[in-house]
C-alpha cells in the first residue's frame, strides 16, 4: 500500500515537473518568436518545425511551450486568490455565531451554485477579455468552495476539548487560530488546493477556448484547441499537442493531490 501511494505521488511529480520544465525552458529559449508567421501554413511535423505550424504559419512547438507558462501561471494565480480569500472567509465563518453561521453557509451554497462561466463573463464585461480577468474570475469562483471546506474543518477543530481548555485559560482568538486551528486543517487544505489547481487550469483553457481568456497572440492551450478544430483532420498535431500537455498537467496535479492526501492523513498511514 505504501509503495503504491509513493508511486502515485512520484508519478504526479514527474508529470507535473515535465510541464514545469517546459515552462521554464520557454522563459530562456524558444524555437521561434511566438508572433513569427513565416513558417508556412499547416506544415506537417518535421524539420525545422518539429510539431508543424498552425493556420497562420506559427510554430506549434513555440505555441505549446508558451501555453505551458500561461497554464501554470493561471493555475497558480487562481489558487492564490481563491485560497487566501477562501481560508479567511472560512475561518471567519467557523467562528461566527449560530444565526450568522447559518446565513453565511447559505450564502456560500449560493455562490458555489453560481456558474464560473457566467462569473467570468461578468468580469470580462467589466475589465475586457484578458488572462488577468480569467484568473480573477476563476479565483473568485474558487473562494466559496475553499471557504466551505475551511468552515467545516474549523468547526471540527473548535469542537475539540483542548480548544475549550484554551478558551477557558484566556487564550485569544488569534492565538487559537494560529496555534491550533491552522496547524490542524492545513493538510486537508493543501490537498484541496492541489485539486483546485487542476480545476483552474481546465477552467482557463475552457475560457480561452470560448474567447474569454488570454487574447491573441497569447498562446493559451484552450485558444490553440479552438483555432485548430477546423483543421483537426488535416493537421491533427495542432489539437494533439496542447491536448496531451493539458492532460499531463491535470493528471499530474491530481496524482500529487492523491499522494499528498495519503501522506498527510494519519488515519490512512495507520491503515497502511
Amino acid at each position: 500500500m505504501k509503495r503504491v501511494r509513493s508511486w502515485t505521488l512520484a508519478g504526479g511529480l514527474v508529470l507535473f515537473g515535465l510541464v514545469v520544465l517546459v515552462a521554464l525552458v520557454s522563459l530562456v529559449w524558444l524555437p521561434y518568436d511566438p508572433s513569427d508567421m513565416t513558417g508556412g501554413r499547416l506544415t506537417s511535423p518535421g524539420w525545422p518545425h518539429l510539431l508543424g505550424t498552425d493556420k497562420l504559419g506559427r510554430d506549434l512547438l513555440t505555441q505549446v511551450m508558451v501555453g505551458a507558462r500561461i497554464a501554470l501561471g493561471a493555475g497558480a494565480g487562481a489558487v492564490a486568490i481563491g485560497g487566501v480569500l477562501g481560508v479567511l472567509a472560512g475561518v471567519a465563518t467557523g467562528f461566527a455565531g449560530r444565526w450568522l453561521d447559518d446565513a453565511l453557509s447559505a450564502l456560500l451554497d449560493v455562490l458555489i451554485a453560481f456558474p464560473t462561466l457566467l462569473l467570468a463573463m461578468l468580469v470580462v464585461a467589466a475589465r475586457s477579455a484578458s488572462l488577468g480577468s480569467a484568473v480573477l474570475a476563476i479565483g473568485l469562483g474558487m473562494v466559496a468552495v475553499v471557504a466551505r471546506l475551511t468552515r467545516v474543518l474549523v468547526k471540527r477543530v473548535l469542537a475539540q476539548e483542548y480548544i475549550t481548555a484554551a478558551r477557558t485559560s484566556g487564550t485569544g482568538w488569534l492565538r487559537i487560530v494560529s496555534g491550533h486551528v491552522l496547524p490542524n486543517i492545513w493538510p486537508t487544505l493543501v490537498v484541496n488546493l492541489a485539486l483546485q489547481f487542476g480545476v483552474a487550469v481546465l477552467a482557463e483553457a475552457s475560457l480561452s477556448y470560448l474567447g474569454l481568456g488570454a487574447p491573441p497572440p497569447n498562446a493559451s492551450w484552450g485558444r490553440m484547441l479552438q483555432e485548430a478544430q477546423a483543421t483537426v483532420y488535416t493537421t491533427p498535431t495542432g489539437v494533439i499537442a496542447p491536448g496531451v500537455l493539458l492532460l499531463v498537467l491535470v493528471l499530474g496535479v491530481n496524482l500529487i493531490a492523491d499522494g499528498l492526501r495519503d501522506a498527510l492523513d494519519p488515519t490512512r498511514r495507520k491503515r497502511a
